[in-house]
Formats: C-alpha cells, sequence, structure tokens
C-alpha cells in the first residue's frame, strides 16, 4: 500500500495520524508512507525521526479576526495547493488520509482534484473547519466520538473513534509506588495541558492547601515553564508538585481520577483507560470545541464538567470528594469512560482504507 497521510498543528492531530500509519505497517510492513505536513509546527520534526519520509508546505489558518489578512492566507493556499498536486502525482498513492489541521485543506482538495481516493478523520466532537469542507467530497469519513456522525452529510461517516486509543491500550502500568506514593491510597493526577496555563496555575495555588488532611493523594503537572510559581506554596504530605511526566500514559493507568482539560487526545486517552474524569475544557479554542467534547462526555455518565469560572478551590475540591466517596457513582462514570474507548479503533481505520483501496 502507498498512503499520503496529512496531519499538523498539534499533537491531537499529529499522534492519531502516527497511530494509523503504525496499524498499516503492522499489517502491510511493505507499505510506503509520504508524510505531508507544516513546515513550522511541530511535525515537521517529530515525522522525520521516525524515518517517515516527510514534505512541508506553507499554511497558515484563516485570520477571523482581521479579514484583510486572509489575503495573504490565501495565496500561501493556492501555493500550497499547486505543490501538493506536484508531490501527490510524484508519489502516486493509493488512498490519501487527512487527520487534521489546516494542512489537511490544500492536500486533500489537491488529490481530489487528481481523483485519488481520500479519507479523513475526525478527533473532536465538533467537526473542524477543515474536515467541515474536505467531508464534501472524501470517500470517507472517521469519527472519534457518537455524535459527530450526524454532523457529517457524507454517505460514509464510520464511527470508529481514535486511533490513539489502541496504543494506549497495551501501554504498561507504572506504579503509585515507583513514583514515591501510598500504593493504598487514592490518586488524583491533575494536569492543564502538557504545557501548563498561566491562568490556571494562579487559580490552582489557591486550590492546593485544600487538599491537606484529605484521605487522597493529589499529583499536580504544572507544564515545564510553570514549576517556579509553585515554590511557595506550602505542600501537605499528601500532595507532590511535578513538571511534567514522560510516562504519563503509564502513570494514568494507575490513577484513581483525572483532572484535565477536553482536548481530542486526552479524551482518547482516559477512555481507552476508562480513568473517571473532571474535564476542565479550555475557553480559549476554537468554536469551543473541548467543551463539545467534555459535554458529550457528561451526558453519557462519563465525566464531570467544572469549568474554568468554577475551577475554585469549593467547586473543585467538593466534586473530587463527591466522586471518590461514592463508590457507585465512581463505578458507573467508570464504566461509561470505558464503553466510549474504542479498543480496536486504528484497526477500524485500517478497514475502511482496505475498503477504499479494493
Amino acid at each position: 500500500m502507498k498512503c499520503i497521510v496529512v496531519a499538523g498543528g498539534t499533537g491531537g492531530h499529529i499522534y492519531p495520524a502516527i497511530a494509523i500509519i503504525n496499524k498499516i505497517k503492522e499489517n502491510e510492513p511493505e507499505s510506503e508512507f509520504l508524510y505531508i505536513g507544516t513546515t513550522d509546527r511541530m511535525e515537521k520534526d517529530i515525522i522525520p525521526k521516525l524515518g517517515i519520509p516527510y514534505v512541508g508546505l506553507e499554511v497558515v489558518g484563516l485570520n477571523r479576526k482581521n479579514l484583510f489578512k486572509n489575503i495573504e492566507v490565501f495565496k500561501k493556499y493556492k501555493k500550497a495547493l499547486n505543490d501538493a498536486k506536484k508531490e501527490i502525482k510524484k508519489f502516486n498513492p493509493d488512498v490519501v488520509i487527512g487527520v487534521g489541521g489546516y494542512i489537511t485543506l490544500p492536500v486533500l482538495s489537491a488529490a481530489n482534484s487528481l481523483g485519488y481516493k481520500t479519507l479523513i478523520h475526525e478527533q473532536n466532537s465538533i467537526p473542524g473547519l477543515s474536515n467541515k469542507m474536505l467531508a464534501r467530497f472524501a470517500n470517507c469519513v472517521c469519527v472519534s466520538l457518537p455524535n459527530s456522525v450526524k454532523l457529517f452529510k457524507n454517505k460514509n461517516v464510520v464511527y470508529t473513534g481514535n486511533p490513539r486509543s489502541e496504543e494506549i491500550i497495551d501501554v504498561k502500568k507504572v506504579s503509585k509506588k515507583s513514583l514515591g506514593l501510598d500504593s493504598s491510597k487514592k490518586l488524583v493526577v491533575i494536569v492543564m495541558g502538557s504545557l501548563g496555563s498561566l491562568t490556571m496555575t494562579k487559580k490552582l495555588k489557591d486550590l492546593i492547601p485544600g487538599f491537606k488532611n484529605k484521605d487522597y493523594q493529589v499529583v499536580v503537572v504544572t507544564g515545564k515553564g510553570y514549576i517556579d510559581d509553585y515554590k511557595d506554596v506550602k505542600l501537605s504530605d499528601n500532595v507532590k508538585i511535578v513538571p511534567y511526566l514522560d510516562n504519563f500514559i503509564n502513570v494514568m493507568k494507575d490513577t484513581d481520577l483525572i483532572v484535565s482539560r477536553a482536548g481530542a487526545s486526552t479524551i482518547a486517552e482516559i477512555t481507552a483507560i476508562g480513568l473517571p474524569a473532571i474535564l476542565v475544557p479550555s475557553p480559549y479554542v476554537t468554536h469551543n470545541h473541548q467543551y463539545m467534547n467534555a459535554k458529550e462526555l457528561e451526558d453519557l455518565g462519563a465525566c464531570t464538567i467544572v469549568t474554568e469560572e468554577e475551577f475554585e478551590k469549593e467547586k473543585l475540591i467538593k466534586e473530587i470528594d463527591k466522586l471518590l466517596n461514592n463508590e457507585d457513582k465512581y463505578n458507573k462514570m467508570k464504566e461509561a469512560s470505558k464503553k466510549l474507548g474504542v479498543a480496536d479503533s486504528a484497526t477500524r481505520i485500517y478497514a475502511e482504507i482496505r475498503k477504499l483501496i479494493g
């Protein structure tokens, strides 16, 4: 199989793309890949290190605040479209797979105009602008969450889950004990994105003293840029502050409750594990998609939402206590989360790719 895979901008797009590549390789080791991303985002460093041939195209997203600046956006889009056509013709793939980010729009549009088979994958509950546009002509649309199916008018929309889920299931657990924690006590992990957040750092500093004398342990992952902000915070014995966890997924497997943002990757991770969650959607994202991700989980009983405005000592700690002290509610949330995790997501996507190619 010859595949062009297109995704860029954030880990929420890039890592599902890698999971799809890995699943194809697992089934068809002789497959050839070309990854098309941007010239200036994180995929340009991640993908070549994996030994996957990479081409970067210069694109920028729409400026929704200043429409005049979009003249330059369209110029770059047109050039990216023409460059994509050249790369596609040269590689001559069996299929072109778009996994999100604005880089997908020129590349899959080029593939469609040249008559190549296309498949797109949507990670969020609410489709991004690029995927909305691409769905009109894509041969197959794969979605991560059940409610997304009805938001696409494409005839061939398939609920596959997020391909990251399948990889996470096989990850080994890192025990509480290995982190210097008490294995007999419950563990709450609080993380506001891999980079952390200035707004949430201020709120967390006020929150931490409220955990004193609780019968559970708390690990706060600050983000590397914010660890120094916690120097003046007095910690009780049951609270630990760390800048980053390299083996975060492994740690999650021995975590009892997570408090986190509601990005697509996070949703895939917690549902793959079946981890009860209190989700704090970022209000600073396009179309408020993190809230919609969290709302879909909450409606199905798989999480509790606490908004950023509500993220105060009383509200959050009250919600944590409520969950950890109510075994029935906790187990129901765990079960609901596990039901949403698609254990064979990457396999399902591979099956759809195979159907397209024939």
